[in-house]
C-alpha cells in the first residue's frame, strides 16, 4: 500500500540538491540521490533517495499547483476529501489555506524508510524542504498539519493510539496546541468537536 508525506508550500523557490544534502550533513546524516539525466540539480521533478548502503527509501516529487499539473489536481482532490472531517473549524481553515498553496513536495514512503535510522534520513529532507517552502504538512491516513506543525484533523484509524502533538482553533481564530493521547476516546471526541481534550497536557 502506497504512503506519501506531504509539504504544501506557501513558497516555491528553487530547492537545490545540495541544500538538502547540507541539511543531512547537518545532522551527521547521509543519503544518495538517484534522478534522470535530464533533471536538473537546482530544478528538479523527481528524486529517488536512498540510504549510503543503496537501499531506496523515498521518492521525492515536486508539483507545482498550477493549470494542468498534478499538484492542482492533488490539492482539489484534498479540498473534497476533508469536507466531512473534523474538527469543523480545521476542515474550513484549511478549505481558506489551500489557496495559498503553491507546490506540494510528496514524498512516497517506501518499506525501507521505516527500518533502522533510515526514516530520520527522510524526515530531515521533508524539514529542510519544509524550512524552504513554507506551508503545512499532510500526512495519508492522519490528517493535516497547522503552519506550527501540530495536527488540525482527524483521518487516523478507529485504532490508533499513542501521545501527538495537535491543535484546536479557538474562538479568536489562534491555535490551542497540546499533546493528547490518540487512543482515549474521550480525548479524541473532544478534539474532533474543537476543543482541547480535558486530559491533554497543553503546550504554551
Amino acid at each position: 500500500m502506497e504512503y506519501f508525506i506531504r509539504v504544501l508550500g506557501t513558497q516555491d523557490p528553487d530547492i537545490h540538491m545540495d541544500e538538502l544534502m547540507e541539511g543531512l550533513v547537518a545532522e551527521n546524516l547521509s543519503a544518495k540521490f538517484a534522478f534522470d539525466e535530464g533533471e536538473d540539480p537546482g530544478n528538479w521533478t523527481v528524486i529517488d533517495i536512498l540510504n549510503e548502503e543503496g537501499d531506496h527509501l523515498a521518492q521525492l516529487e515536486r508539483n507545482p499547483v498550477v493549470a494542468g499539473e498534478l499538484g492542482l489536481e492533488e490539492l482539489d482532490e484534498f479540498r473534497e476529501s476533508i469536507g466531512e472531517d473534523k474538527p469543523a473549524t480545521a476542515a474550513k481553515w484549511l478549505t481558506a489555506y489551500f489557496d495559498k498553496v503553491k507546490v506540494i513536495y510528496a514524498i512516497q514512503m517506501l518499506d525501507a524508510a521505516f527500518e533502522g535510522g533510515n526514516y530520520e534520513i527522510v524526515t530531515n529532507i521533508k524539514s529542510t524542504i519544509w524550512n524552504k517552502a513554507g506551508g503545512i504538512l499532510q500526512a495519508d491516513d492522519e490528517g493535516f498539519s497547522n503552519e506550527e506543525g501540530y495536527h488540525i484533523l482527524w483521518q487516523f484509524a478507529d485504532d490508533v493510539t499513542g501521545k501527538w502533538s495537535c491543535a484546536v482553533l479557538n474562538e479568536k481564530g489562534g491555535w490551542e496546541q497540546f499533546v493528547m493521547e490518540l487512543g482515549d476516546k474521550t480525548q479524541r471526541k473532544e478534539f474532533m468537536e474543537g476543543k482541547v481534550p480535558a486530559k491533554a497536557e497543553r503546550v504554551s
